[in-house]
């Protein structure tokens, strides 16, 4: 069973910049996922890119401000997020894809908190 450490959140103003990674051991390392959770609200879907890392997607809500890459040497997947709003806040999770369209999780890493000031 693969694990995912997830990491680089924290406090940024809007229009700012962050950087989340997603390591994985122990198991395969295929398709993964971006997710969040807001408070209160259920989680979502953000962002996905394949094991090639040549496809990707994004929900409508960050589609032109994030971008996903991987590189799997390290087993690791990013997601460099810019022009942060305040509605971006969230617990942040990576996950293992096991469908793609919709994209469905599984293997969930702890998440890394991210929070946006307005």
């Amino acid at each position: 069973q693969v694990q995912l450490v997830e990491s680089g959140g924290g406090l940024v103003q809007a229009g700012g910049s962050l950087r989340l990674s997603c390591t994985a051991s122990g198991g395969t390392f295929t398709n993964t996922g971006w997710f969040r959770q807001a408070p209160g609200k259920e989680r979502e879907f953000v962002a996905g890119i394949t094991w090639s890392g040549v496809i990707t997607q994004y929900s409508d809500s960050v589609r032109g401000r994030f971008a996903c890459s991987r590189d799997n040497a390290k087993n690791t997947v990013y997601l460099q997020m810019n022009s942060l709003k305040p509605e971006d806040t969230a617990v942040y999770y990576c996950a293992v894809l096991t469908h793609w369209l919709p994209p469905v999780g599984n293997s969930w890493g702890q998440g890394t908190q991210v929070t946006v000031s307005s």
